[in-house]
């Protein structure tokens, strides 16, 4: 894992990352500007259990990939779930959270994931780990009236303009937050790099 301080403000980014591209970066930016982080962790998963693995990239070369992408110093490129044979990202949290004490972290995810949040392994335990920032995604925007996230733990919903708190707060609090969003996907990347597709 990265090194921290005790008081920092951590942002947690996790993801096949497969492959990166500048909707992750967006996503990133957004995440140092609007919640004032002292580090954003670009956590590459060696693989996502909800999909498929068969057209999973390496992953040293998705690792390399990311630090290339990553141009912000406060952005910490680590592959440690593999090294520490974590699976469920509820386990990953629970781990981040025993070994760094004094550390605020908070979960960012794309608004495109919380339509299937609740499909994760134990969702609810990762909502009350963690602070959750929801970045908007295009066509999610509207999710986080919808998902049942949403739904479940609307009550524990701050508002955007506060952001900057979350990662402060005890959960389970999330806020959704606006801003610029790339149309980019890594399954459309990846469509795209098939053999007789124009890239």
């Amino acid at each position: 894992m990265p090194h921290v301080e005790k008081g920092m403000a951590v942002g947690l980014f996790g993801g096949s990352f497969n492959p990166v591209h500048e909707g992750h970066a967006l996503v990133g930016e957004i995440a140092l500007m609007r919640l004032g982080l002292s580090q954003l962790w670009w956590m590459v998963t060696p693989g996502n259990p909800l999909k498929s693995r068969t057209e999973l990239r390496p992953l040293a070369e998705r690792i390399a990939q990311c630090r290339h992408v990553a141009s912000d110093r406060r952005i910490k490129v680590t592959g440690f779930e593999a090294a520490l044979g974590l699976r469920y990202t509820a386990d990953v949290l629970k781990t981040i959270r025993t070994r760094n004490p004094g550390v605020h972290f908070v979960w960012i995810m794309g608004a495109d994931n919380l339509k299937s949040f609740h499909r994760w392994e134990r969702w609810q335990e990762i909502a009350r780990t963690f602070p959750i920032a929801v970045v908007d995604r295009p066509g999610s925007t509207l999710s986080y009236l919808s998902s049942q996230m949403a739904k479940t733990f609307d009550y524990a919903r701050i508002d955007e303009d506060d952001a900057p708190r979350l990662a402060r707060l005890s959960p389970p609090r999330w806020t959704f937050i606006h801003g610029p969003r790339s149309s980019l996907s890594s399954t459309a990347l990846r469509e795209a790099a098939k053999p007789g597709r124009d890239l």
